[in-house]
């Protein structure tokens, strides 16, 4: 005989079904992220919204921008010491 476990009970967070993350939403939670400022309530929403692909795509973005930004800005610098 199995001894079955009843499921925990539903509150009120649980009951309601949540809405996938939009773009921002994702956008705004990997751009903190990036800092490690992150408020706890956004966190726990954050785990039922957001897919952790959805997280590593935008991720990847961001790190892209933020490389081509780098290598523009040291082009522009290199450019405009270089002449006299």
């Amino acid at each position: 005989m199995q001894d079955h476990e009843s499921p925990p009970p539903q509150t009120s967070e649980t009951a309601k079904p949540r809405k996938p993350a939009t773009f921002l939403q994702i956008a705004g939670a990997v751009f903190w992220s990036f800092f490690g400022i992150r408020r706890g309530q956004d966190m726990r929403r954050d785990e039922v919204t957001i897919k952790p692909a959805h997280v590593i795509v935008v991720a990847v973005l961001f790190v892209a921008v933020f490389v081509v930004a780098l290598v523009a800005l040291a082009r522009l610098i290199s450019r405009s010491v270089g002449q006299p």
